[in-house]
């Protein structure tokens, strides 16, 4: 099988159902570095914003609306998540130092991101609802939105988008 072959079936809501095995609101009393691994990847609300490829201009992040090859813009998961630094070699992975990296090219609506800095979850966040769709039907995932696969882009900088969400 090659590379580009590798895919993986993902299903929003089951992900979301194995939540009821972690502690209640456990994000309320422990700090990012004390979680385990089941405790942060239930962080990820699913909206496939930072598989937005983005480019630094000037010391600042800007977003673009192009987006990983192996991103299902359907459920916005990676489709090869278990492989993704294999297959993807520059692919970031959503570690403590990134999340505080600076200039910030986490989405502002992220949980690892909000937490960090003495925010909340939002009212939309899996975690909160127990249910994968209320990312996307509070728009806050990349469902919908007018995105290009980067296989089809020359110039980033011709995808630069000011979403109020990113």
């Amino acid at each position: 099988m090659s590379k580009d072959e590798l895919t993986e079936e993902y299903n929003p809501q089951k992900r979301v159902d194995e939540f009821a095995k972690l502690e209640p609101e456990f994000w309320k009393h422990k700090k990012l570095e004390d979680l385990n691994k089941d405790e942060w990847e239930a962080l990820c609300d699913g909206c496939g914003k930072c598989c937005l490829n983005k480019i630094e201009i000037g010391g600042k992040v800007k977003f673009t609306n192009t987006y990983c090859r192996f991103l299902d813009c359907k459920s916005c998961l990676c489709k090869i998540y278990e492989h993704r630094f294999e297959v993807v070699p520059d692919c970031r992975d959503i570690t403590l130092e990134a999340v505080r990296e600076k200039p910030r090219w986490m989405p502002k609506t992220c949980a690892y991101w909000l937490l960090d800095n003495g925010y909340d979850l939002p009212e939309w966040h899996p975690l909160i609802t127990k249910r994968a769709a209320s990312v996307t039907e509070a728009n806050m995932s990349l469902v919908g939105r007018n995105l290009v696969n980067e296989t089809e882009v020359k110039d980033y900088e011709n995808h630069i988008v000011d979403w109020q969400d990113l």
